[in-house]
């Protein structure tokens, strides 16, 4: 059995990135290189890690930067996240909407093009929920 789970995301500029996640999503770096970065943050203490694309200990094919990747954040209030992030400049690729299946959401990117889903639970539609039987 494992005892951890994070994903490590292969990034062109591992301070920058780190430095973004820390100030728009509140990780804490509990380990940095010039080359890797481990952040810790929310209320769960959910870890996340960030290394050079191309470092050696990546095997050849796959050094490459990641891509086609959804990272989901859930947070209390999708409206004061999504404008929060907004005001920072930060790119809003889907605006704030809910969905009939209970999450008011937005996407945004991050200096990578890395999409997150940034979530907040609502009632699904009532409609909705009981087509679904």
């Amino acid at each position: 059995m494992f005892t951890a789970l994070y994903p490590l995301l292969h990034v062109r500029d591992v301070p920058a990135s780190s430095r973004f996640y820390q100030d728009h999503f509140g990780f804490e770096a509990v380990f940095e290189s010039d080359w890797y970065v481990q952040l810790r943050g929310g209320a769960k203490g959910q870890e996340l890690a960030l290394i050079t694309f191309d470092h050696e200990t990546i095997p050849p094919e796959a050094r490459q930067p990641t891509a086609n990747l959804i990272l989901s954040f859930e947070v209390e209030d999708a409206a004061a996240a999504a404008a929060r992030l907004e005001q920072a400049g930060v790119i809003i690729v889907q605006p704030l909407r809910d969905e009939v299946f209970g999450q008011r959401h937005f996407i945004a990117t991050d200096p990578n093009g890395i999409l997150l889903d940034v979530i907040m639970p609502i009632e699904p539609d009532p409609d909705w929920l009981a087509a679904q039987g």
